[in-house]
């Protein structure tokens, strides 16, 4: 069919739904009860927004509908794959999943102090790491006074854990 013969309005881009944060392929989706809480919450929301989305304007509701379908898409699998660890049932005196751990960088003494979480509820403002960064891993199983090498910037770095809390 030539295009002189399409409607402008069947010309729409698709929209760009943002990726969720990666989970590797194989690996268990982990998530704390608060991070659960939360996929949950992200889920009613985004479907009350759906059912309230004004109809007034067809096209604008279509792309509207269009995106929050996509966000759901991407959600609702999460959600039914993840495995709710309590870090209250955790080892506490072993850095494991949902564990707020402080470290001492070695090369300058200073301390930082993050939880061990889900992929989808990390966020670095909120000094919470997915268990799959490289970090978390390097630590992982670790217990207070122990040492893991680790390369940070090009250069290795000895990471000391001072604390574990649950």
């Amino acid at each position: 069919m030539s295009r002189g013969f399409v409607k402008e309005s069947d010309q729409e881009e698709l929209p760009i739904i943002p990726p969720r944060a990666p989970l590797p392929a194989g690996v268990i989706n982990y998530v704390t009860p608060t991070g659960l809480a939360a996929l949950t919450a992200e889920l009613n929301a985004l479907e009350a927004e759906k059912a309230d989305f004004p109809t007034d304007h067809e096209g604008e509701h279509r792309r509207a509908v269009a995106v929050i379908d996509g966000k759901l898409a991407l959600l609702r699998p999460r959600i039914s794959s993840a495995r709710v660890v309590n870090p209250a049932a955790q080892p506490q005196e072993e850095v494991r999943f949902g564990a707020h751990v402080t470290l001492r960088f070695g090369s300058s003494g200073r301390e930082q102090t993050f939880q061990i979480v889900g992929v989808d509820e990390a966020n670095v403002k909120e000094k919470k790491i997915a268990f799959t960064a490289p970090i978390a891993k390097a630590i992982s199983g670790l217990w207070a006074g122990e040492t893991a090498d680790f390369r940070m910037g090009g250069k290795a770095e000895k990471l000391e854990v001072v604390k574990i809390r649950y």
